[in-house]
């Protein structure tokens, strides 16, 4: 019973990395848009997004079966409920990598130093959200740990950001559209950052029963 116990944790386990995966195509992909202006790319994001809802379920039943079918202990059963909760952020990594398309499809953004930083920062949460999964996986409390920490760093990138299009408004009035498109989507993947720092905690919690120990 338990050898069998073990090969569905390690489903799960498989299946959290394909989410993660998933999650890294979502928002790579819209920041790629954003730093190339690629509008075939910013529609492709959407579907990325559906791809993970799609998995967000298939492990919501695998979890669930887990619970019913079979008698986890309690670390087993922290890391089960820690997997229900990461997938609910997991999601909203997709749907706000979608909703960052969703911009950079109806606005006229093109290259700048803006969307360099943004980009900077992008990459600065997908670290952060690959990492997550990777300390989920390999129960590895230090990895969730630094995934915490490195949240200063994505905020730092917002606040540089920030005051950027803050001076850009104060030197050029005609561009807020333009500045209020980019602060939105820096917003996002801030945001974003966040749900990464929500999965590592639900880490820490899955293999020491606290979210910040």
């Amino acid at each position: 019973m338990r050898t069998r116990f073990d090969r569905q944790l390690q489903t799960l386990n498989r299946e959290l990395m394909a989410m993660g995966t998933l999650c890294e195509k979502a928002i790579g992909t819209s920041a790629r848009a954003l730093l190339e202006g690629s509008l075939p790319l910013a529609e492709s994001v959407p579907e990325i997004a559906a791809q993970i809802e799609e998995k967000e379920r298939e492990i919501e039943r695998l979890c669930l079966k887990l619970l019913l079918q079979q008698q986890p202990v309690a670390r087993d059963l922290r890391a089960i409920s820690s997997a229900l909760k990461m997938i609910t952020d997991m999601e909203r990594i997709g749907h706000q990598s979608a909703d960052i398309a969703e911009i950079i499809t109806t606005a006229n953004i093109s290259a700048s130093n803006e969307t360099l930083n943004i980009s900077a920062m992008a990459n600065a949460t997908i670290q952060m959200v690959v990492d997550s999964i990777n300390a989920f996986v390999h129960k590895d409390v230090a990895i969730a740990r630094n995934v915490v920490k490195n949240d200063d760093v994505v905020d730092g990138y917002f606040d540089e950001i920030k005051l950027a299009l803050i001076r850009r408004l104060s030197e050029q009035p005609g561009d807020s559209e333009y500045a209020i498109d980019l602060m939105m989507i820096s917003k996002y993947f801030e945001r974003i950052g966040d749900h990464a720092v929500n999965i590592a905690q639900w880490v820490q919690f899955s293999i020491t029963g606290s979210k910040g120990g």
